[in-house]
């Protein structure tokens, strides 16, 4: 080779790296600088503080006032790092159990063979198929089970389009939209609700009766939506986004989804999934119990899954070890994304960008500042599109600022929750959308011109929420 082609090589080799999109830690690390500098250019300052009748530290509006800086070292940098990995190191924990836990219920074939039995069902309804479809996969995303695991279920909603001689995107949509529009409206999420509302100091998993709602009005929405287009490219293929080619890619390998016959082990392996959610949620609105009892029951939930699907103790743990592995890189964002804000606290500047903020929100009223809140969120969700991440940064700031703003801080956690959930299905940083499409063979702008208006279905009915929300106070604080 000569030393030409060796140099035409290499810079082929930088052009292509000049192109690839940064990964979520990157940006995370250049907001962590970015924090460190910060300390240095913003004038240090706090709020005085009061208890409230959950025994919060509530913000005291226009109690703001100037303190001696305290700016971040070099080393100061990394130490957040740690410290911040150290700190939500219950919710990492949490994630990399229910990530193992979820890949043992999976050995069993009991999450196939229900989808399976949805399939025989809804024989020749094809509008009941997407629905049912559709309404399981939410079920998972809205309790934070299968977010990032929904990459492994794509070739499933392929096969099932066209089986309904529909195209690629319905594919994704039943199974991807599913999933996320559940996650967008978190009930029983710790990555984003769970997480949100322990920074927000408010009760674990508070406010599920009026999310149950909201859920079951957008989930409504989104099948309304994916149904409709459905109809639409079955009456006339080129009235279709894909319209000549509708299956770019061949057919993925399935490796035998769809193709489970319901067994009572598969029966009694999802009664245990529910029965051990159920009793979690009961402990949580009995008993407050807290992360730990909930990283507790899905160990036994895991217990029972091996004890009735015959799984060897070797091979659950294995099996366990290699489903964390899945999400061990979402879970360790969780401290990463701290990390900032711990460089903020330290530094003693984030009362004072609270403080920023609400002089600028000043001019609104509680239900203008709760929905551009949620606005705000859903565009900084573009660059960081971790729910735990986005919820690390804005939460610390969003929380105390809805207590100047009078509004009740559960509705600035509704308002990140949407925020970082409605924006993730068009978003190009996204690697579980990104991956979606390139099984399928979705080319972006096609899923991006489908998706678009159902974004903003969800951002109108977002809206109307939080007027609501707001209108009857809804706590606690």
């Amino acid at each position: 080779m000569s030393n030409n082609d060796s140099t035409e090589e290499k810079d082929g080799k930088r052009e292509k790296r000049g192109f690839r999109l940064p990964d979520a830690y990157a940006i995370l690390f250049f907001f962590l600088v970015l924090a460190a500098a910060a300390t240095y250019i913003i004038p240090a300052g706090t709020f005085e503080t009061e208890q409230s009748a959950e025994g919060i530290d509530v913000i005291i509006p226009g109690t703001y006032s100037i303190i001696d800086s305290n700016p971040a070292g070099f080393l100061d940098i990394f130490s957040a790092i740690v410290e911040g990995l150290v700190s939500t190191a219950n919710l990492i924990f949490l994630v990399l159990i229910i990530g193992g836990v979820f890949a043992v219920i999976e050995r069993t074939g009991a999450i196939d063979a229900l989808v399976t039995k949805i399939i025989r069902i809804t024989q020749n309804k094809e509008w009941l198929l997407i629905a049912l479809v559709m309404i399981v996969f939410s079920i998972f995303g809205t309790l934070g089970i299968i977010v990032n695991a929904v990459i492994a279920f794509i070739p499933l909603g392929i096969i099932l389009a066209r089986s309904m001689k529909m195209d690629a995107i319905i594919g994704v949509s039943i199974i991807y939209l599913g999933a996320y529009v559940g996650f967008g409206v978190a009930i029983l999420d710790p990555l984003t609700i769970g997480f949100a509302q322990e920074i927000a100091e408010i009760p674990l998993f508070s406010g599920a009766p009026e999310r149950v709602v909201m859920y079951l009005i957008t989930l409504a929405a989104t099948m309304a939506y994916v149904i409709w287009y459905a109809n639409r490219i079955k009456k006339d293929p080129e009235r279709g986004i894909l319209k000549d080619n509708p299956f770019p890619k061949d057919p993925p390998e399935a490796e035998g989804l769809g193709q489970q016959d319901m067994k009572l082990k598969h029966i009694l392996v999802l009664l245990a999934l529910a029965g051990g959610i159920g009793a979690y949620v009961t402990g949580v609105f009995v008993a407050e119990w807290s992360l730990g009892e909930m990283s507790a029951v899905f160990l036994v939930i895991m217990v029972a899954t091996a004890l009735i699907g015959r799984i060897h103790v070797n091979e659950m743990i294995s099996t366990f070890i290699e489903g964390a592995n899945t999400v061990l890189y979402g879970a360790l964002i969780i401290g990463m994304a701290r990390s900032i804000v711990v460089l903020l606290e330290q530094g003693m500047i984030l009362d004072s960008i609270v403080n920023f903020m609400a002089i600028i929100m000043d001019p609104f009223s509680s239900t203008m500042g709760a929905i551009m809140m949620f606005i705000a969120n859903g565009l900084f969700n573009l660059i960081v599109t971790s729910g735990s991440g986005q919820a690390a940064i804005v939460m610390p700031i969003m929380a105390p600022l809805a207590d100047i703003m009078d509004f009740p801080r559960q509705i600035a956690v509704q308002a990140y929750t949407m925020g970082d959930g409605f924006t993730n299905i068009i978003t190009p940083l996204s690697g579980v959308l990104m991956a979606n499409l390139a099984i399928a063979g979705v080319p972006y702008t096609k899923w991006f011109r489908f998706a678009l208006p159902l974004v903003l279905i969800w951002y109108v009915l977002g809206i109307i929420y939080i007027i609501v929300l707001v209108a009857i106070n809804w706590g606690p604080v």
